[in-house]
């Protein structure tokens, strides 16, 4: 399977009239956040390939109808309305575990707290969204011999592709998962490449963890 990866940056390969001959060969594509959802709509329509997506902690405008608080609920008249009226075609995948062919993928959005702003939590927080997910990985365990493949995250692990600023690091929450559920993959955004030899790609356990800034290509092979 093939996965065009992307996060953070309205990449003009993809938006272009040329998208269909540039990315014919996709299978999937995946959104680690940052990214309106009228750039993952137009990749739906023009692709016609799903797209999995999580949020991160900018272009939230459409978060309270994919994750509403209380209050959302209260504020947000006609919710199930307004929501289907501003679907992309994009699935949302956050603190979901979701099935897409052979794949199981599992998304953690948002970024690490740094100014209490919408779609941050502390790493205790983080450690309560993957505890949830628990009893899915296991089921997906017995099941289909393995917790998951891939994990879709907007932040990256605590010191893999992270940064020393409050904003841009990582989480811990990560590396203890990695350890115990071993995915084939961490997919990330949220950290910016503006220099072609800053490292795109680490392995860790048995985990490759990628950022997928702008666009990354990745083939899983035939088999996950």
């Amino acid at each position: 399977m093939k996965i065009l990866c992307i996060s953070d940056q309205i990449d003009p390969l993809i938006y272009s009239s040329t998208i269909k001959e540039r990315f014919a060969d996709i299978d999937l594509v995946l959104s680690a956040g940052d990214l309106p959802l009228d750039y993952l709509e137009f990749i739906v329509t023009t692709l016609n390939k799903p797209v999995l997506f999580v949020f991160g902690n900018h272009n939230l405008k459409e978060l309270p109808f994919y994750r509403p608080s209380f209050e959302d609920r209260l504020r947000i008249r006609s919710f199930q309305e307004e929501r289907d009226a501003l679907s992309s075609g994009a699935v949302h995948v956050g603190s979901k575990v979701y099935k897409e062919g052979n794949l199981i993928i599992m998304g953690l959005g948002g970024s690490l707290r740094y100014n209490n702003g919408p779609n941050q939590f502390t790493n205790g927080q983080m450690n309560y969204e993957i505890w949830r997910l628990i009893p899915r990985l296991l089921f997906n365990k017995l099941r289909y011999g393995r917790f998951l493949d891939i994990l879709l995250t907007h932040a990256p692990p605590l010191g893999i592709h992270d940064k020393e600023d409050p904003c841009h690091r990582g989480f811990k929450a990560f590396l203890w998962f990695m350890r115990v559920f071993k995915p084939r993959y961490l997919i990330h955004g949220h950290i910016h490449l503006y220099d072609l030899q800053d490292v795109r790609t680490t392995t860790y356990q048995q985990t490759q963890v990628i950022n997928a800034y702008s666009h990354y290509l990745i083939d899983t092979g035939a088999n996950p």
